[in-house]
């Protein structure tokens, strides 16, 4: 199988160089994410992000894994972080910003994302985490838009810290396609 032979970094380098679809570059990259069962439908990449909508859960999301991860050791996840925006059609009016974390957070304090010169912090349960309620989800996806990049960094159980680095680069183009795609399906 070509997911097993080709890493993400290989693949984001077969793209740049222009030898690789971009919808080939998503289904290596996004294979082990939310929505990636069969009966995803890929709304579209854009940049480093991708945009589904999952009929079977009405919802849609923007996507993207991190560019820097934690490195690996301690107590990292064997799967892999992610940052997402979701959409549900008929629930709340905007998108609900979920990160999936590198580590697990510890229990004190909560993870912070820093996001175009500003700093949210997050509730965290162990490696996820979310605003703290819509009001923060709106700042965050505004944020995200004027942005080039985002860091989410906490502290583990036991005391070592952590960041997980994101290029936003067609975060904008992604969000709108995936309030878009469910937007369409109320």
């Amino acid at each position: 199988m070509m997911r097993a032979a080709l890493t993400g970094a290989a693949a984001r380098g077969l793209l740049v160089a222009g030898l690789m679809p971009a919808a080939l570059l998503s289904a290596l990259l996004f294979a082990g994410a939310p929505g990636a069962a069969a009966g995803r439908e890929d709304l579209g990449v854009y940049g480093r992000w991708g945009a589904f909508r999952d009929p079977a859960l009405r919802r849609c999301h923007a996507i993207a894994r991190p560019v820097r991860p934690a490195p690996p050791g301690g107590d990292a996840r064997p799967d892999q972080p992610f940052a997402s925006i979701g959409f549900w059609p008929g629930r709340q009016p905007g998108g609900q910003v979920h990160l999936r974390l590198s580590r697990a957070h510890g229990a004190t304090g909560g993870p912070v994302l820093s996001v175009g010169g500003r700093r949210f912090a997050l509730i965290a349960r162990g490696t996820d985490a979310w605003a703290a309620d819509q009001r923060m989800d709106a700042a965050i996806i505004a944020a995200l838009r004027g942005a080039e990049q985002m860091t989410v960094s906490g502290r583990t159980a036991g005391g070592g810290g952590f960041q997980d680095h994101y290029a936003l680069r067609g975060v904008a183009s992604a969000i709108d396609a995936a309030m878009i795609g469910c937007a369409a399906r109320r």
